[in-house]
């Protein structure tokens, strides 16, 4: 068996997509999967399978999604190891040492295209910063994500993939979950 996280984009959230952790949860032990885990309320799973492939696994969460509660929401799935990597290469913690409180973790579907990344060239948001790296930007946002330009819709429209953000705390509480025995 293998470990995954599972980030569900959109659950929630101003009250769309309104889902109980416990159905979520039932959901997926019904469909297969073992040691099945939520946390908070924002689409988060911790699971084991017998697959070795990340994406065939967010398109399999994907269509229970819409099979089980009637609507289809984007999901991103990584390993245990992929997240621990996300972690351990934060730059503002590896090379400026920051806070970790104002730190957040967007997760994309894909690395962005060549093209897409002219989009992003000279955008600025004030106090708040990003850095890309593969299918990962860190964001440091001294004041807030709720105060920051550079949001999900941002990077979706700026960069053609599917974008979801979860804070550092949240980051670090899933890599635990994932190690737990």
């Amino acid at each position: 068996m293998n470990t995954y996280i599972a980030i569900l984009r959109g659950i929630n959230v101003s009250g769309s997509h309104k889902l109980k952790m416990a159905d979520l949860q039932q959901a997926l032990q019904e469909a297969g999967y073992r040691q099945v885990q939520t946390y908070i309320q924002s689409g988060n799973v911790v699971l084991s399978h017998d697959t070795a492939e990340p994406s065939a696994l967010a398109q399999e969460i994907r269509a229970l999604m819409a099979r089980k509660f009637g609507y289809e929401v984007p999901v991103l799935v990584l390993s245990s190891a992929d997240l621990q990597k996300v972690l351990s290469e934060n730059p503002f913690l590896r090379e400026r040492h920051e806070d970790p409180a104002p730190l957040h973790v967007t997760f994309l579907s894909e690395a962005p295209s060549a093209a897409a990344l002219t989009r992003l060239e000279g955008v600025t948001s004030g106090p708040d910063e990003y850095r890309l790296h593969g299918n990962v930007i860190y964001l440091f946002c001294p004041n807030g994500y709720g105060r920051t330009k550079l949001t999900n819709n941002f990077f979706e429209q700026k960069l053609r993939v599917t974008a979801t953000t979860r804070n550092w705390k949240t980051c670090l509480k899933l890599a635990e979950m994932a190690t737990a025995p």
